[in-house]
C-alpha cells in the first residue's frame, strides 16, 4: 500500500549548504546548492527583486 510521507518527517539527509557573495548587495550568504559558474546568486534579501513575476 502506498504510505504517504506529507507533512511528516523526511528521510533525506540535510542540505549541504554554499557560501556565496550575493551578486547584487555584497553580502555573504549560503544557498542550498552549488552555484553555476557565470550566473548571479543573489541573497534572501535580493531574490525577490530579481525574480520573474508568476501569473
Amino acid at each position: 500500500m502506498y504510505k504517504s510521507n506529507y507533512g511528516g518527517p523526511r528521510d533525506r539527509p540535510p542540505r549541504e549548504m554554499t557560501k556565496v557573495i550575493c551578486s547584487d548587495c555584497g553580502k555573504e550568504c549560503e544557498v542550498p546548492f552549488k552555484p553555476t559558474e557565470g550566473r548571479p546568486v543573489y541573497c534572501r534579501e535580493c531574490l525577490p527583486k530579481h525574480r520573474r513575476p508568476r501569473y
